[in-house]
């Protein structure tokens, strides 16, 4: 068997074990880039591999599938379906494009990793994977596009950002925001005065995770439950269907929901992170904070607080709570000035100085929608994603950055230190709710001052379940 093409056959169970146990620190994998005459060259084709084939890894699918020279050739997943699914959909659209018909599918990522033909990885796991896989592709000579958060853990961004930097890979977090034009005016208004100097901010995002409480049920066969589990603790929840949601291939049948292991403490971090990982990110984006972070995050109840708080060094107090008065739960961000007020989300941009607006940014305000609407936009979002190409979340731009950073070896939009910065804030916000206090952090060295108890909490750091290592 070609190593270069192998399959789940080429690899035992106790091969698996070590390499896992080893965290992959001995590869010495070369990127396809430095092969002979016989590679196609990055500048005319970059070929991607995925890790993680449910509903976020199809839509990323989506979304490189309108990129131009991109070629993908290889997916991951736990669940042996959801491989499957991708494989037909995959090779349905290399058909469309005269493509040759070739998917290769895996269970376990390593062995996606030792193929020397696969430029770049693009992951979709749950986001308790995203420090293991984002490192062990960097350290496989790949480079990366890493859907947001960035990681789990305050340390696992740290490490993240470390090994990108010493592979010198490309890293792209999936903050597709921050390619987004109305986004990308609302940053460029605040940081020319437009509005004055900012006083506060307002950032939309939802609540905190929940202590997990599914009931318990059977595993299906389909789905690798241990190594879905992975670095986790296994012992403090169990397997339910909402965490990986099921999918059917004949008939077809999608996922009828995202996977709930985003709102339980045990597996995710709520909204705080999953809407953070935008909305706090774009925030920090306009205020100069790329790349830092609050100085101190006051929980919400905290001294009849009534918003979780984050302050930073330049004066600004950015608060969790509706940007919209009239539309609550609505994810979105208000940036006050001393001259004025913008707000921004999905699809809309407005401003007290209408005149400042382009019209083709300025959309349309969010409203609340019925029932029958909300219906109606999502099975527009499913059509678009089961057509095979693009995306329902705003980002084949994101994409293409990242191929043409992969190509000129540029820094892309949100590169791991963004992405880094902003994972580490919303787990201070998830921190600072937890033990119901608030929690001083120096931005610049990236520590806790004197709070011991902060500097353990499992969102800085946990151990990891055995075999695996950070």
């Amino acid at each position: 068997m070609d190593k270069k093409q192998k399959t789940n056959s080429g690899i035992s169970r106790r091969e698996f074990v070590g390499m896992s146990a080893l965290g992959l620190t001995g590869l010495t994998i070369l990127p396809s880039s430095v092969f002979g005459k016989s590679h196609i060259p990055p500048s005319d084709r970059v070929v991607v591999g995925f890790i993680g084939c449910g509903q976020q890894g199809l839509n990323d699918f989506g979304g490189f599938a309108g990129v131009p020279g991109v070629q993908v050739v290889a997916g991951c997943d736990v669940d042996s379906m959801k491989q499957t699914r991708f494989k037909r959909r995959v090779e349905e659209w290399q058909a469309s494009k005269g493509m040759p018909q070739r998917c290769d599918t895996y269970e376990h990522y390593e062995e996606l990793l030792e193929r020397t033909d696969i430029d770049a990885i693009a992951i979709a796991t749950p986001d308790h994977w995203h420090a293991l896989n984002t490192i062990h592709a960097c350290q496989s000579g790949k480079d990366v596009y890493v859907q947001k958060p960035l990681s789990f853990t305050i340390k696992e961004a740290m490490k993240i950002e470390r090994v990108a930097r010493d592979t010198k890979r490309v890293v792209q977090v999936g903050s597709q925001q921050r390619s987004s034009g109305e986004f990308q005016k609302a940053i460029e208004l605040v940081q020319t005065g437009a509005i004055g100097h900012i006083e506060k901010i307002y950032a939309k995002v939802g609540d905190p995770p929940a202590p997990f409480d599914l009931p318990e049920e059977q595993v299906p066969a389909n789905l690798n439950w241990n190594k879905w589990v992975g670095p986790l603790h296994d012992d403090t929840f169990h397997y339910h269907s909402d965490l990986c949601p099921p999918i059917s291939i004949d008939p077809p049948e999608r996922e009828q929901l995202w996977g709930a292991w985003r709102w339980y403490r045990e597996t995710g971090n709520g909204y705080t992170a999953d809407w953070g990982a935008h909305m706090f990110d774009i925030a920090q984006a306009a205020m100069g904070m790329d790349g830092s972070g609050p100085s101190e995050v006051i929980p919400k109840g905290y001294n009849g607080q009534e918003y979780l708080t984050f302050k930073y060094l330049n004066g600004i107090e950015m608060t969790e709570q509706p940007y919209l008065e009239d539309m609550p739960n609505s994810q979105g961000i208000k940036f006050f000035g001393t001259d004025g007020w913008i707000e921004v989300g999905r699809g809309y941009l407005g401003c007290s100085k209408e005149d400042l607006i382009p019209e083709e940014l300025a959309g349309n305000r969010p409203r609340q929608m019925t029932p029958e609407e909300r219906r109606a936009m999502f099975e527009r979002m499913q059509a678009a994603r089961d057509a095979g190409g693009g995306s329902f979340e705003i980002s084949s731009p994101h994409m293409q950055n990242f191929i043409d950073c992969v190509r000129s070896r540029e820094t892309p939009i949100a590169p791991v230190e963004v992405g880094a910065s902003t994972a580490i804030t919303c787990c201070l916000g998830n921190i600072a709710t937890e033990l119901e206090r608030p929690v001083k952090w120096n931005p610049a060295v990236r520590k806790f001052i004197d709070d011991k108890e902060a500097e353990n909490h499992r969102l800085t750091h946990y151990e990891y379940r055995n075999p695996y290592t950070l």
